[in-house]
């Protein structure tokens, strides 16, 4: 019995329960294993090659949004990115797999969708919101490169102009020294 334990009970007290661990967020790695689980949740045959087709979108957009994620931060976006790979894109697949294909893919459901079609508008929505969180990415890489652009030409003027250096005044650069001027052969003095 731990101290607290022995006084908690002396005094009548009951023990505050310890505060349940908080998870880390996942790892680079953790969202690529996600990602790879689906793809072989997909990959055989399970689903319409219309539902692997977009499937194969999201998967590939995170794929090339997960090195980048630095760059976002801890904001939103990066957490839809990181809830995608580990739980949103997960769940819709296996909701879908775990209804009988036949019934999934001809039963209407919600306001006369089947499953299929409820699963293919989930698919288009987290395929549209990934390419946009691609492209905050991207454009965020862009405009630092702009502004290094812009840096470089008010430094030294415009390459696309002929911009000078603005290094002063130098002076005229005197011509190759070639030593002594042989007469043409075949001209001889003798």
């Amino acid at each position: 019995m731990a101290l607290g334990d022995f006084f908690a009970r002396l005094t009548g007290r009951k023990q505050e329960p310890e505060p349940a661990p908080v998870p880390r967020p996942p790892t680079t790695d953790d969202l690529l294993a996600s990602l790879t689980r689906v793809e072989q949740l997909v990959a055989d045959g399970a689903v319409p090659a219309v539902v692997a087709s977009r499937v194969a979108r999201v998967v590939r957009t995170v794929r090339e949004t997960i090195p980048r994620l630095g760059n976002l931060g801890g904001n939103a976006q990066a957490y839809s990115v990181m809830a995608t790979a580990t739980d949103y894109l997960p769940e819709a697949i296996g909701g879908y797999l775990r209804l009988p294909r036949q019934w999934a893919d001809t039963r209407p459901v919600d306001k006369g969708k089947t499953s299929l079609m409820i699963l293919i508008d989930q698919l288009d929505l987290l395929g549209s919101t990934m390419d946009k969180v691609f492209d905050a990415v991207n454009r965020a890489d862009a405009a630092a490169l702009i502004a290094h652009g812009r840096f470089l030409q008010e430094k030294f003027g415009t390459g696309s102009t002929g911009g000078g250096l603005a290094l002063g005044p130098t002076t005229s650069t005197p011509p190759p020294d070639t030593g002594p001027l042989a007469p043409p052969s075949g001209r001889g003095g003798t």
